[in-house]
Parts: C-alpha cells; structure tokens; sequence
C-alpha cells in the first residue's frame, strides 16, 4: 500500500491530515492528549504500520520547522523580566532537579553498557518531561495557578529551556571523522560571530522593522515578516554550526518584550501547531515495531527503570527543598514521564552519530510508553495519597451561635445577600466549608464560620433551630436538594430562602414547599437585558417596561409550571422560530418578534 516518491502528493497531505483529524480528538478524550495520538496515527500509516509512507525521514526533515517555531514561542514567553521574577523556582529547584535526575539516569545508561555521550543524552532526554501531558492535568485538576502547579511549571519552564543547551552539546559530543570538521577555533569565531550578529539585529533592526511594516497596514506581510524572522534566525544559527532551534529562541527572547510580541505569537502559532504535529508524525512513523518486539523485555525494563530511578530523584530534590510528602509524591507521579523535546534530541543524537538507529528507536519506544501510562501514574495518587484535610489556622467552627438569620454558603452569591443582611444591622451567621475563603473574609471584616450544611450536628450548633430564616447560597444542585429536605424535617418552622441553580430546580424546590426561591442568573439577566436596550436605542423607560413585561411572563409562566409541568407556560415564552401559540402579540407597538418557542426540556431559563 506504499506510496512511491512520485505519486500524487497531494493524496499523501489527505492522509496525513486524515490520521490527524481521527487520532487526536479520539486520544485528547480518552484522556491521554493530542501527542500521544499524533504518535499513535503516525505509526498506524508509517512503514511499520500499513505502510502508506515508507520514509518518515523525508517527512521529519520539513516538520522540523515545527520544532523550530515551538522553540520561537517559547521565546516569546521568555521575558527577561518574567525569568527574573520566578529566577528561584526555575533556576533553584529547575536545575536541582535536571541535574539530579540527568545524573541519576546517566548512571542508569552507563550501567546498561552505554558510552558516556550515548548514556548522557539518553538520561537528558528522558529527564525533559512532557510540558503539553503535564499541562493538561494541571488544567484538568484546576492547579495551574496553585502555589504547588507553580512550581511545577516553573520546573517544565527550566527544562523548556534546557533543551538549547542540549542541542547544542550534540555537535560537541558527536564523534568527529578526522579533519572533517575544520579548524575548531574557527568554527568557534564563526558560531560566535552568528550570535552576536542575530542580538544586534534583534536589539536594533527587528522592533523598527515591524514598525515600518505594521505602518503599511499589509495583514499579510506582517505574516511573512513574522516567518522571517523564524526561519532567518533558525538559518543564522545552522550557517554558525549551532542548532537551528536556538536560533529561533533567541529570536524569541529578543522579541519577548516587544510591543508586537502577541501578534508575532498570533502569526507564527497555526504554522507551529501544524508543522509540529507533522513532526510527531514522523516521529511515530519512525518507531519500529519489529525492534519493539524484539526488544520488548529490555523497554519494559528501561521503562520501568527510567520512569522509577526518575520518580525518585524528583521526591528526593522535592523533599530536600522542603516540600511535603503528599507535593513531592505529586511531583514524581507528574513528572516520571519523557517528554516530546526526549524526540528532538534523541533525533539530533541519532543524526550526529551518538546513537545508532536500533538504541534510538528503543529509547523512542521507551519515551512514548512513559507518556502513556503518565494519566494512570496520576490516577494511582488517588489510593496512595488521602484527601488532605484542610487547614483550620485562623478558622473558628460553627458553635452555639444564635444569628436571626443562618447563611449557608460565602461564594459570590452568598457575599451579596450577606451585605443586604449586614446593611440592616441584622446578626447573622455565616457557615462555608472553603478554610481559604473563610480566612480571606475576616481580612474584609466578615466573620465566618466553618460548617458542612448538609449535616444536621453543624445545623443545630450553627443556630439553625432557633432562626428566623434560612439562606441557602452554595450553587451545588444536589447539596441544596439535601439541605432543603433535611431542614424540612428538622426544622419546619424556620423560614426557607434558597438560591435555584436553573428553572427546573426551581420548580424542583417549589414543590418541596420552600418560603423563596431565585434562580441565581434571573435578575442580573434581567438588568443586563435592560441595559442592553439602553444601549441599542431603547428609551430607558420603554426599556423598563420591557423587562417589566418580562418579568411578569416569568413569573405566571413559572406559576403555570408548578402546576402543569415544564412546558405548561410555553405560550408566554418570547421566541423567533414560529408564531404566537396563542395567536396574538401582546406588546403590538414594540419592534419584538413575539414567539412562543418550542425549546427542548431543560433549554428555558
């Protein structure tokens, strides 16, 4: 089924674009990211898959340019004063631990036999974790912007960086063939010369550059200008003898501070995300399955080795640096892993003779196994790490308090109901569950309580029995449910006020016999509908009319529902679909388009 080199070219971008669009979003939902199934479609259609392409080489040689943009917004986001501010983090606990597990894993490599250049790259390699697997769990588990997802991105920053450097001790580490290579010396005041000629050229020429052109307001030639600068800085670089990605993010940080730097970012990113994702292609492309299969008793073991010898230098670096078990533990699951630069610098590697093409597909193999079983790592924390419980300094517990009113629930909703309380001199109580929310109210002068409102004990010490009313803030639907059976009960006498999270749990708490219930979108929608007006043309009293008008619909659809069901009150629903249900427009002077609409279940508001 192989292509040959002088078929239809366009038939073989089909494919490779085919693969990508069914392998990614499949792998991004089960949850193990975009690169594992660039990785997974590359193998399927490579020469060791059902063999579309039979040269992953010619493939990688063009989707390199995708590494070399990668490494430019890299740069980008590489602002001296960026890097300076989190300079203990990166390059404290980065290089900690970079060099604990590069010579951890090192000593791994020379024990299996390896020379001490094969040994050194392969440990640096596996030592670059995966930024895109790592991110993504971050995201998932809502810790990026956490004191503990800080460090940990303050960790993959440092190892972004490291590659650079890497690529560049490639060249020196590669075996030389006799005079082949020139007078060193000169190849040296040459490669400096090409460093020193890309900074004068981004501290002078670049930002008037991009002035000029952004004056000529020509969309399209701010584009090329911006690839320019890429692949000119990557081609300076290659002519010096260096890396053509160091090129390109010393651009990048040239670039960092300037006024154009999101609009470079803007330009470069689709060309980036396409010609990268053509390089993890290639990269599956290149596993070969017959060595796997072979060798399969030495990966597992490397796997296991690597994944294990590393998870253990993060603890240690993590522990020494005065971390917690629990973060440290967290750290090792996160981090255990290769990454997608282990694939550009095994490449380089290969390609400059340090590894041969069976160690490199191994330690390819070995890398893209460690991505995979990175999700499961992190599922495994759940067993071996409890909840933590949460910090009570400065928090007082719920205990013979006597409010005439109990507000259960400190989040946005329940801030605002409080200072309606507060602004009649009413006492209340408070209760919420969240200690840092707790601890951040009293330095705004409010005093509150922790306490679970769904259990009965924190209800009563918390003064439920002897209220007046009841306010139930929190926003979780199912917990409001309980809370409001359980006062019910308990309690029948206490006044109920509860916010709704959408129409159909309102009429869920109006049949369960609640003193008030709102929806908590109802009447900021309304105001905001009303302003809307304001600003369309609408006068302003016509426009209060309006949501006047609104406002009354609502509430007799509302009355309506509680007695018929969901779709009782639908008459009274404006739409633009279809006609009046009941075959008049109640408001005939208004330029309105009074529709009845006929929503699916659950849709109206």
């Amino acid at each position: 089924m192989s292509v040959p080199a002088d078929g239809n070219q366009l038939v073989n971008v089909v494919v490779l674009l085919g693969a990508a669009v069914v392998a990614v979003p499949l792998f991004k939902r089960l949850g193990l990211g975009s690169v594992l199934g660039y990785l997974a479609a590359g193998l399927v259609i490579g020469p060791f898959g059902i063999g579309w392409f039979s040269d992953p080489k010619s493939i990688l040689h063009v989707a390199e340019l995708g590494v070399v943009m990668f490494l430019f917004i890299i740069g980008l986001e590489m602002q001296p004063s960026r890097l300076w501010k989190l300079r203990g983090e990166i390059f404290g606990l980065g290089v900690a631990q970079v060099l604990a597990c590069g010579a951890l894993l090192t000593l791994v490599g020379l024990a299996a036999g390896l020379s001490g250049a094969a040994a050194f790259m392969a440990a640096m390699g596996f030592v670059l974790s995966s930024t895109a697997i790592v991110m993504q769990i971050l995201a998932e588990r809502d810790e990026t912007a956490s004191a503990q997802g800080q460090r940990i991105v303050s960790i993959l920053l440092l190892e972004d960086l490291a590659i650079v450097p890497l690529l560049a001790l490639v060249a020196l580490l590669a075996p030389s063939s006799g005079g082949e290579h020139g007078d060193p010396w000169l190849q040296s005041a040459i490669a400096v010369g090409c460093i020193l000629a890309l900074l004068a050229a981004g501290r002078w020429l670049l930002n008037p550059l991009f002035r000029l052109l952004a004056a000529a307001q020509a969309r399209e030639v701010m584009t090329a200008a911006a690839l320019l600068v890429v692949l000119g800085a990557a081609l300076v670089m290659e002519l010096g003898g260096l890396s053509m990605a160091m090129g390109a993010f010393l651009a990048g940080v040239l670039l960092s501070e300037s006024t154009f730097r999101h609009q470079l970012e803007a330009d470069v990113e689709p060309f980036r995300g396409i010609l990268l994702g053509l390089f993890f292609l290639g990269v599956g492309m290149s596993l070969d399955l017959s060595a796997v299969a072979r060798e399969w008793q030495l990966i597992l073991a490397a796997v296991v080795v690597f994944m294990g010898v590393k998870s253990v230098g993060v603890y240690v670096v993590a522990r020494l640096l005065r971390a917690s078990h629990a973060e440290a533990l967290t750290r090792a699951a996160l981090l255990a892993q290769g990454g997608e630069f282990a694939f550009v610098l095994y490449g380089a590697a290969a390609a400059a003779g340090i590894f041969d093409a069976h160690l490199a597909a191994v330690l390819i193999a070995v890398v893209i196994i460690s991505m995979a079983l990175t999700p499961l790592c992190v599922l495994a924390l759940r067993w071996l790490l409890p909840k933590p419980a949460p910090s009570m300094e400065g928090v007082d517990v719920a205990q013979d308090l006597d409010g005439c009113a109990l507000i259960v629930g400190f989040g946005r909703f329940g801030q605002i109901v409080t200072q309606a309380m507060l602004a009649r001199g009413m006492k209340v109580s408070i209760l919420d569950t969240d200690t840092d929310a707790i601890r951040a109210a009293a330095k705004w002068g409010v005093k509150v309580y922790y306490g679970d409102g769904t259990r009965i004990d924190m209800l009563r010490t918390a003064g439920a029995e002897n209220a007046k009313a009841i306010l139930i803030c929190i926003d979780n639907p199912q917990s409001i449910n309980h809370m409001v059976k359980l006062i019910k009960a308990e309690f029948p006498l206490v006044q109920l006020v509860v916010r709704a999270y959408d129409r159909i749990h309102s009429l869920a708490l109006a049949k369960e016999g609640v003193d008030y219930q709102v929806r908590e979108t109802l009447e900021s929608a309304l105001a905001f509908g009303e302003a809307a007006l304001r600003v369309i043309g609408v006068p302003a009293d016509e426009a209060a009319e309006v949501v006047a008008d609104v406002r009354k619909r609502d509430t007799d659809r509302f009355e309506l529902e509680v007695a018929g069901g969901l779709f009782a009150g639908r008459s009274l629903l404006y739409g633009n679909m279809m006609g009046p249900a009941d075959g008049k427009n109640d408001q005939p002077d208004r330029e309105t388009t009074g529709h009845a609409s006929h929503a699916e279940p659950g849709a109206p508001a």
